[in-house]
């Protein structure tokens, strides 16, 4: 379905980006695993993705960084020669109590998860603007559209990163380019690991399908948006969360 296009996936190391890594390979895509920190990590979701027969590259890129993110878009361009598919997935939490929340924290999540997102759409879409075609895909979430005690950076990224995708959605559809936001709920990842089982348990009680989704319920939403099937569809957010927010 995807055989001869170029994704890139941000933050692919683990988790929900990993599992879009995976889908987007399994169907033909040839696969840029950005990362931060996580090397190893990258290179052993490569190792899986070429263990299948799919193509994939690894790169480093701090999202967060104007530079590096031109730097990177412009590597990627230089060594395909064509970017089709662009996933912003790369993102932080650093949950605090409103009034007990740090300038520091407040600033890091808005850089990586808003900005970063921004900065990546910015330069990939001069890209796409030429090939007069392009897939890009945002990560927000359910906390960016219903809000979330304890997360008030953390949403309001996400309830950013919504924004800019019906705006970028309205400016770039000329172009022949769609751009659209996955929307997850609770999904079983380190992240959501280290919650109490009480606390797994009152989330579970929000969800009207009774359990978390899996990175594959989110990569799949990925794979649908990045496909030909989805074509005519621009500027949507698309919730994986189970119904807990409708």
């Amino acid at each position: 379905m995807l055989t001869g296009k170029i994704a890139v996936v941000t933050g692919a190391a683990r988790g929900i980006g990993r599992a879009i890594a995976l889908a987007l390979a399994e169907e033909g895509a040839e696969v840029v695993i950005n990362y931060h920190h996580s090397e190893e990590r990258s290179m052993a979701v490569k190792e899986e993705i070429e263990a299948r027969d799919g193509k994939a590259a690894v790169m480093q890129c701090d999202v967060s960084d104007y530079e590096s993110c031109e730097k990177f878009v412009s590597a990627v361009a230089e060594m395909y020669g064509h970017i089709d598919i662009w996933v912003n997935n790369a993102g932080i939490t650093k949950d605090q109590l409103l009034m007990r929340m740090s300038e520091e924290a407040f600033d890091e999540v808005i850089e990586t998860n808003l900005k970063g997102t921004f900065q990546c759409m910015r330069f990939v879409s001069r890209i796409m603007v030429k090939q007069r075609c392009g897939r890009i895909i945002n990560l927000s979430s359910v906390v960016g559209i219903a809000g979330n005690a304890g997360q008030v950076n953390y949403a309001a990224s996400k309830a950013g990163v919504i924004g800019m995708t019906k705006s970028a959605a309205k400016e770039l559809a000329g172009r022949g380019i769609t751009v659209n936001a996955v929307a997850p709920g609770f999904i079983e990842t380190e992240m959501t690991g280290v919650l109490s089982e009480k606390v797994q348990e009152q989330a579970k009680n929000q969800i009207p399908l009774g359990h978390f989704g899996t990175p594959e319920d989110v990569a799949s939403a990925v794979v649908f948006l990045a496909s030909e099937q989805a074509k005519y569809i621009t500027g949507q957010v698309l919730q994986v969360d189970g119904g807990m927010v409708m």
